[in-house]
């Protein structure tokens, strides 16, 4: 099916070895790349769908069931915007500061700089994830805790839970 079908529903990343090599196959493509925003949206857990990628650049689609959350970290080789689609967010600093976001708001994330949030109760949480990185011959997707150790974000530690999907509740 072609990614210009509006049917077309591009693949959970299920770890991040999973993100990374998407991107990277992505990657590779030396001509405009096309994309619909689509996904099931998730009762529980939460689904990362990589869209477009180039060598410095990544698109990922980020879907939170109500309630979903992730810890405090920083991404120490890719500055990132989150664009809210859909629902809300609460982002939290390092010192617990906190910043309510909604539809249509949008938070820059520099390398570096330490944030967690807390997706809205109302609904899933849908989030456009655009990611640009600092070196992308580096782990693009490298990320460490407070404590500064590395840090999965499909771990345990991040709170991840094993996804569940509506079967009738999509995001487009």
């Amino acid at each position: 099916m072609s990614t210009t079908d509006q049917k077309y529903v591009a693949p959970i990343a299920n770890s991040a070895a999973e993100w990374d090599k998407a991107m990277r196959e992505m990657a590779l493509k030396t001509t405009p790349s096309f994309f619909h925003i689509r996904a099931r949206l998730p009762k529980a857990g939460r689904t990362n769908q990589v869209l477009g990628a180039s060598r410095y650049m990544n698109v990922v689609l980020k879907t939170y069931a109500s309630g979903g959350e992730n810890e405090i970290h920083a991404h120490t080789n890719e500055d990132h915007v989150f664009v809210v689609l859909q629902g809300g967010a609460v982002f939290f600093g390092p010192n617990e500061e906190r910043k309510e976001v909604g539809v249509n708001d949008c938070v820059l994330v520099p390398s570096g700089a330490f944030y967690r949030f807390i997706a809205k109760e109302e609904e899933p949480l849908v989030m456009l994830r655009i990611g640009a990185a600092i070196d992308p011959d580096d782990d693009i997707l490298a990320r460490v805790d407070s404590e500064g150790r590395p840090f999965d974000g499909y771990s345990e530690k991040n709170k991840e839970v094993g996804y569940e999907l509506f079967d009738d509740k999509w995001f487009e």
